[in-house]
């Protein structure tokens, strides 16, 4: 397909020789892998020009987190395309494979230490502090799950074990109380991590950047990261309190993995019956790992 219509706006595009687009992800913006013709790897991604506002901040925070020294896809210019109907950003392409592809074929202990490394980039991203007008986040997250229970009843499926999950949901709101907030790369997991040729972890996909509790970026580990690699579940905790998580930390981590197991299934329904599928594995998982959500420490970390 011929996408110089679309793309000829951008500064940089007669300088590019190589056009593919990529399909990976669950973003809505459209991607593509191009190369340059001196020899440089690019990832360019587009999207409706109302996002524009959206992409603006997403861009800008990036430049931040690069400077806290962190390997990344590196943001190189932002604009619009396409006759003002599309915003991209350029990037720089991560060399390197997914680690949720990697890890399983490498040895124990080097998968701890990725882990352990991913907690020391997720904690320096968490340096950022939110805006100082950021509403509240217990009242943010009351607020998200009593719209998510709404949708649970109408979205048509049932969770297994769901009324013990809700159960323990409601005990444990109260530790959401004075939560500091802070920014969140908004899907850390091995899926969103690369290996480099070098052995080291990079850091992609930055679209879903927010700000909020930093310990509820940790649900992604206990639905994702755990079921690729409990080594590198275990190191990305240890990595991120270097060896000493507070016990607060592990209930929040339990408080979160349960909503997660309780609601992803919304989400879930509109990507067909193998998102469905795999969303109740993971809820069963999740109830596994707390033993019936009798424990607020995975089994898999004692």
């Amino acid at each position: 397909m011929d996408y110089s219509k679309m793309l000829r706006d951008i500064p940089e595009f007669n300088n590019w020789h190589r056009i593919e687009p990529v399909d990976k992800g669950w973003s809505a913006d459209k991607k593509f892998y191009i190369e340059d013709n001196d020899g440089k790897k690019l990832l360019l991604r587009l999207a409706d020009i109302s996002q524009s506002e959206k992409k603006k901040t997403e861009y800008e925070t990036m430049v931040k987190v690069q400077q806290l020294g962190i390997s990344m896809s590196e943001p190189l210019s932002l604009g619009t395309c396409d006759s003002g109907k599309l915003v991209y950003i350029l990037l720089s392409w991560l060399e390197g494979e997914s680690a949720e592809e990697a890890l399983p074929s490498l040895n124990v202990k080097t998968q701890y230490g990725l882990g352990f490394s991913a907690g020391q980039m997720l904690k320096k991203i968490h340096s950022i502090p939110a805006p100082e007008n950021q509403p509240g986040w217990e009242t943010r997250m009351r607020r998200k799950v009593e719209l998510k229970v709404t949708q649970y009843k109408d979205c048509g499926h049932t969770v297994p074990n769901d009324k013990k999950i809700w159960q323990f949901i409601q005990e444990n709101m109260k530790y959401l109380k004075n939560r500091p907030q802070t920014l969140q790369h908004g899907d850390f997991h091995v899926g969103n991590l690369i290996i480099t040729p070098q052995g080291r972890l990079g850091l992609i996909d930055f679209n879903r950047l927010d700000y909020g509790d930093p310990y509820e970026e940790f649900c992604r580990l206990t639905a994702f990261s755990r079921r690729v690699s409990i080594p590198f579940a275990r190191g990305q905790i240890d990595g991120y309190f270097n060896n000493q998580a507070p016990d607060l930390f592990f209930r929040l981590m339990a408080l979160y993995t349960a909503i997660d197991a309780h609601f992803s299934i919304i989400w879930a329904i509109p990507f067909g019956e193998n998102e469905i599928k795999g969303s109740l594995e993971r809820s069963k998982m999740n109830y596994e790992d707390y033993q019936g959500f009798e424990t607020y420490i995975p089994v898999w970390y004692k």
